[in-house]
């Protein structure tokens, strides 16, 4: 039987480089003797993701961390979803929630019940049958109850939080639990000669740090995977065209919104993120169509509140790692690769990574099998997600610049078109094991773009149609009453969960 891995390093800070520590330190613990942070405190962390997805509620929850105590500690707001402005047609607005849509009845999907309706000439919205777009809608939001009294009231929310704040979070979370912290630069990362993997890395002041498994959270130069490992990455570029941003925080003004809201532009699309303290605003565009200039000219002409940092400007490239797993290294979060953070994936795809390395912790002989899995079903995840952010571009009505007409000529990866082709045919919505995205959220898009199947399923005539209006109008009214009854989001916050003000 191989030895067990004893001594982790992970390379890096931020987000990635801290909820991979609290993880294995949470869950590693009596199985390793060290786990090392090594971060220099003179390179700045790109700061990955301030909106996120529910699985992060969960990843929390299982660290055994109070969520009033993060809420005030990372000045967090909550998020039922995203509303997406301006995506369709200028003009046009939808909602994507953390919910799914109305009941199934007799093992039909809801949504064939709205297209039979649709094809007797009722006009329906799919917003109508979903508890977070009420709530959303009267900038209201209430906790879920755990054991809802009705199918209708079970959905999810995630947070919007300053993310250098949850990094400092768990950073301290980490230290309790007996994590090592080395604050150095990386000189030299030094490579077994035959194996070829790492052993150890000589940071700028002499000192070695040796370890047996290496994590790589360096962000994108991908200081261990990719510039001493060359494990080469896809560029996906040819269908996701951003490949810059700029972003600025501002003044709150107002009360927050219990969304995060993201605005096409000409060019690319604009994130607002409300925090309690402040707004977080961003643009995300190409530069084939639009120069650093104009875009900072953009973003702060869209901005409301009074400017409290400089605009910043990022670059990537679309695409990932060809392996999240490369001998004796692990990548998590941007060293991985990007998608940007048009669905708020970021951090879940740290989360993911970050499962399926403690599902598959290698001992010492670091299996060729095992390593292939995670690999093999990291890329799939990766795929998925990839497609549901195309399909944002791709369906697209919009034609007012090169962009938006180049996003509707380019060719999209079969994977996608193939989901694309059944659900016009018959309202069939493709679902993988490792989607991220369940069929509620592909519903949206689809209804959001006025795709529309061709087909409904034929079971569903076998309910009377003025009985079936009439069970809707009950269920739309059901939750209109419930969200009626919540107070608003801001009075929520202030209720139990409000943040000290931060110091100047």
């Amino acid at each position: 039987m191989s030895e067990a891995v004893s001594k982790i390093v992970i390379v890096g800070g931020g987000t990635a480089g801290w909820m991979t520590a609290a993880s294995l330190a949470r869950f590693m613990q009596g199985k390793v003797s060290s786990i090392t942070v090594v971060e220099s405190s003179a390179i700045g962390t790109v700061g990955v993701g301030e909106a996120t997805i529910p699985n992060i509620v969960e990843f929390n929850r299982n660290l055994g961390i109070d969520e009033v105590e993060l809420i005030k500690a990372t000045q967090a707001t909550f998020k039922l979803g995203i509303q997406f402005e301006d995506w369709h047609k200028q003009g046009s607005q939808f909602f994507h929630p953390f919910a799914d849509y109305g009941l199934p009845v007799d093992n039909v999907d809801f949504h064939h019940y709205l297209n039979r309706l649709n094809a007797n000439g009722e006009k329906t919205q799919l917003e109508d049958y979903s508890f977070p777009c009420q709530l959303a809608k009267r900038g209201k939001f209430a906790q879920p109850h755990p054991k809802p009294p009705s199918p209708l009231a079970d959905y999810q929310y995630a947070y919007h939080f300053d993310a250098s704040l949850y990094a400092e979070f768990l950073k301290n979370f980490s230290l309790k639990l007996g994590v090592n912290h080395i604050d150095g630069k990386i000189d030299v990362v030094n490579l077994n000669k035959e194996s070829g993997f790492i052993e150890s890395l000589s940071l700028e002041n002499g000192e070695i740090i040796d370890g047996e498994l290496f994590i790589d959270c360096s962000g994108f130069k991908g200081l261990l995977i990719e510039q001493a490992l060359q494990t080469g990455y896809d560029d996906w570029s040819e269908w996701l065209i951003c490949d810059r941003a700029v972003a600025l925080q501002t003044e709150l003004e107002g009360g927050p919104t219990p969304y995060t809201r993201s605005i096409a532009r000409e060019n690319g699309w604009q994130w607002r993120i409300p925090l309690q303290h402040r707004m977080g605003n961003g643009y995300i565009y190409s530069s084939k169509f639009e120069t650093d200039e104009q875009a900072s000219a953009r973003l702060l002409a869209n901005v409301d509140g009074k400017a409290i940092t400089k605009v910043r400007q990022l670059s990537f490239k679309a695409g990932r790692r060809k392996q999240i797993w490369n001998k004796n290294c692990v990548a998590i979060g941007l060293s991985g690769g990007f998608l940007e953070p048009l669905e708020s994936t970021s951090i879940s795809l740290i989360q993911s990574v970050i499962a399926k390395l403690l599902t598959f912790f290698p001992d010492k002989s670091f299996n060729s099998y095992d390593i292939a899995e995670v690999n093999r079903l990291h890329n799939l995840e990766v795929e998925h997600v990839r497609d549901f952010i195309i399909l944002h571009y791709k369906l697209s009505a919009r034609n007012d610049s090169e962009f938006w007409r180049y996003c509707q000529k380019m060719d999209i990866p079969e994977t996608l078109a193939h989901k694309i082709s059944l659900f016009k045919s018959r309202g069939h919505l493709v679902m993988h094991q490792d989607d991220s995205f369940e069929e509620a959220s592909w519903l949206t898009m689809y209804n959001a773009f006025n795709i529309k199947p061709i087909r409904y399923d034929v079971r569903v005539d076998n309910i009377d149609l003025l009985v079936l209006k009439d069970n809707l109008a009950k269920m739309r009214q059901s939750l209109i009453n419930g969200a009626e009854q919540a107070i608003s989001h801001q009075d929520f916050i202030d209720k139990h969960c409000r943040a000290a003000e931060p110091k100047s």
